[in-house]
Parts: structure tokens; C-alpha cells; sequence
């Protein structure tokens, strides 16, 4: 695996990387109306009046209002027969109305009044035959629901879960094009970072680097995430609490990802900084072997379970695991992607869901050893009407993992 050694390789990494921010193209206002036109459609299929979205994803994917969760209650109100209703604080208004792409009115709180009976007594106004069915976003917060649910026995309060992951779960062109885009430049981060490696460096000087990379590419900020793992910790799946510095021969792997117009990119590469052994080489050629199994498996109209079952077919018959036990795979396989980095569909067993064109999910079964080392290769698919495609190419070998040795 080729290295970078000396402490100015990673400026000299930064200063080669350019910005593909313009290339990329934010979600249209056409496409909120026809993501709320849907989630509309699914209401009144499901006899539910009217959804609250908290100030979460979801949100930001029906209306592109961005807003984060605080102690203050922001969020709007979809009613099923078109309407729009922002919620927020009343000296807020200004700069939510200066955010606001979907035009929709608004249902202000002053700060001595109860903002979650503002949200009650405005989803009301759509009951129909005495009662307001209110499905409410998964990532509401406790107090908000429990609130809302004392509020009034005409208000029936629904888990809206099922009902937004069935719009979100499903990607248009638009969204594909940002994933496909996250992607492409965080493989490219993930290739700059290889080439600063060299002995002695720490895992806190490469999550910086990633960080730097990310915003130099012109991703929306810093990377989500940075795993940055040598040796013995890359067995464990979400890192350790502590540094390491990296010495000749130690398993690498690094897992990250940022976001493009708030579309998450989140990429795994393991590698040997140096001569691999042939422990090294029997698990990275198996779980190539493993995460190539899970993608064929991903068929249009397949099971979501089906992906996890191959590549565990394939860690089992080397003597591996069984289940989750460890030498072996002890998560799922992959998790769905988009405004979440982690989001349905979720590629596990138990999950009998259709695989259906738009689905976009990693494919990662991660193969740990704990006391010794890990390998983890993540790439994403997305389902086509002729079946699964990557986002990004796989590692080709052990000796290529970043595809980089012209062919």
C-alpha cells in the first residue's frame, strides 16, 4: 500500500483537491411539491388529517426548511388537503420565513406559552368527524408526543414512521445525482488520506485531515463522521476512546462521510499500511467475498433480510461467526441513506420489505476479530429496475484497495 512519509504530505494532499460544490445541484422546489403531493396521496390512502414534522430530516426533505432540534419547538403541520403551517417561536419568524422555500402560513408561540398546544389546537382545525388523526414525526421528542397526546381526546396521535419512511425511502434522479456526487468525493478524500500515512502519525492528525478534505472538495462542512482505526481497535465496529499512532504492517481502517445540499456520503476502506500476513489477507479476501455476495443478492423485489443472509452464508461456510457471534459479522449488513446517514431501508434480517427501484443502502458486513484485527469494505447501491448498481467501485484487491494501480 503506497504512503506518504514526512509531516508536510498533508498539506501538500490538501493543496491538490478541488471543489465540486458547483457540479452539484440542490433539491428543486418542484420536487418538495411532488414529495408533499406524496406524502398527501398516503395520508388520505391511511385516513390521516395531518402530519407534524419536528425540526428534523424530515422537515428539511418535504419543505427544505433546515432547522435543528433545541429546547425551543420548531417544525409545520401538513394537512391532507394542502395546507402548510410553520411552526415556530414568534421572535423566530422573521428568520424562518428567510429560510423558507415551500410557501405556507405560519402558528407562532410566544415564550410563556405551551408551543405543543399551538401544534394541538392547529392540527384540530382539520378533524373530521369530531377527531384529527395526527401522525407525528419518529424523531419528535418524547415531551413533544406525550404533550400532544394529553392534549385532547379528539386528537389521535399516530406513529408517523411508516408514513414518511415511505416517501423518503425511495429516491428520485435528483437525490441519486447528490449521493452519487457525496460519494465520488469522499472516495477521493479516502485516497488523499492513504497517502499521508507513515509511521508514528496519530489517528487525531487524520481525522483532521479528513475534516480539512471534505470542506476543500466542498462538501457542505466537515465530516459527519471519522473512524480512524490501526491495528488491534479496527476490530471494533465504531471505533475506541483513545488515539493511536500507526506502526509497519497494522490493519488500517477509516470510515467517513459528509454531506452534499445535506446528502450523506459514508465510505469504509481497510487496508495494511505495509506487508500484509496471511491472517490479514484470509479475512480482507473474505469479506470482499461478503460484501459481493450481499450485493448480488440485492434483486429488485428481494427481501431487505436477503443481502445480510448471502454475506453471512459466505462468513459462516469459513468457519466464521454463526449469527452474530465474533470471529465474524456482529451487525447488520447495511442501513439505508440520505438526508440520514443511517435512514430505511435497513438491509437486516427480519426485514422482509421488497427491495424496489430507488432504494439506496450500504453494503458493509464488517469482519471482526476482536483481540487481533477488523476488516470492514463499505461501499453503497441503490436498486434499478434492472437490479443493484454502485455508487461507488469496490475495492478491487488487497493490494489495490483504494483502485489507484492503473489497469
Amino acid at each position: 500500500m503506497a504512503t506518504g512519509v514526512g509531516g508536510s504530505t498533508a498539506s501538500i494532499e490538501l493543496q491538490g483537491l478541488t471543489s465540486e460544490r458547483d457540479e452539484a445541484i440542490a433539491i428543486g422546489l418542484d420536487e418538495y411539491h411532488q414529495r408533499l403531493a406524496k406524502l398527501r396521496e398516503i395520508m388520505r390512502a391511511t385516513s390521516v388529517d395531518a402530519v407534524y414534522l419536528d425540526a428534523t430530516t424530515s422537515l428539511r426533505y418535504f419543505t427544505g426548511m433546515q432547522c435543528y432540534a433545541s429546547e425551543r419547538l420548531h417544525g409545520a403541520i401538513v394537512s391532507d388537503n394542502g395546507e402548510l403551517l410553520y411552526v415556530c417561536p414568534a421572535f423566530e419568524e422573521q428568520k424562518t420565513r428567510a429560510g423558507m422555500l415551500v410557501e405556507g402560513d405560519f402558528v407562532l408561540w410566544e415564550e410563556h406559552e405551551d408551543p405543543t398546544a399551538k401544534v394541538a389546537e392547529a392540527a384540530l382545525q382539520f378533524a373530521r368527524q369530531n377527531h384529527c388523526t395526527l401522525a407525528i414525526d419518529p424523531q419528535t421528542p418524547f415531551f413533544t408526543a406525550s404533550r400532544l397526546q394529553r392534549y385532547d381526546s379528539s386528537l389521535l396521535i399516530n406513529n408517523g414512521e411508516e408514513l414518511i419512511a415511505a416517501c423518503r425511502r425511495i429516491k428520485s434522479n435528483a437525490e441519486l445525482t447528490l449521493l452519487a456526487q457525496a460519494k465520488a468525493i469522499t472516495l477521493r478524500v479516502h485516497r488523499a488520506v492513504a497517502r499521508i500515512l507513515h509511521p508514528g502519525i496519530d489517528s487525531r492528525e487524520v481525522q483532521t485531515f479528513l475534516d480539512d478534505a471534505h470542506v476543500a472538495c466542498g462538501m457542505d462542512g466537515r465530516s459527519t463522521f471519522k473512524i480512524v482505526l490501526f491495528g488491534e481497535p479496527t476490530a471494533y465496529p465504531h471505533g475506541v476512546p483513545y488515539p493511536q499512532t500507526l506502526a509497519e504492517n497494522d490493519m488500517v481502517l477509516i470510515d467517513t462521510g459528509a454531506t452534499l445540499h445535506g446528502y450523506n456520503s459514508d465510505i469504509t476502506r481497510s487496508y495494511v499500511f505495509g506487508e500484509a500476513n496471511a491472517r490479514q489477507r484470509e479475512l480482507w479476501e473474505l469479506e470482499q467475498q461478503a460484501q459481493l455476495a450481499a450485493f448480488n443478492a440485492a434483486q429488485v423485489g428481494a427481501p431487505c433480510s436477503a443481502p445480510d443472509l448471502a454475506a453471512r452464508a459466505v462468513i459462516e461456510a469459513a468457519g466464521l461467526g454463526p449469527g452474530y457471534q465474533v470471529p465474524g459479522l456482529p451487525h447488520r449488513t447495511g442501513h439505508g441513506v440520505g438526508l440520514d446517514v443511517h435512514e430505511h431501508p435497513y438491509i437486516v434480517r427480519g426485514n422482509e420489505l421488497p427491495l424496489v427501484p430507488g432504494m439506496c443502502f450500504s453494503i458493509e458486513p464488517m469482519i471482526c476479530s476482536y483481540g487481533e484485527f477488523g476488516v470492514r469494505l463499505e461501499d453503497h447501491a441503490y436498486i434499478s429496475v434492472d437490479g443493484p448498481r454502485w455508487f461507488t467501485e469496490p475495492s478491487r484487491s488487497m493490494d489495490d484497495p483504494l483502485n489507484v494501480i492503473p489497469d
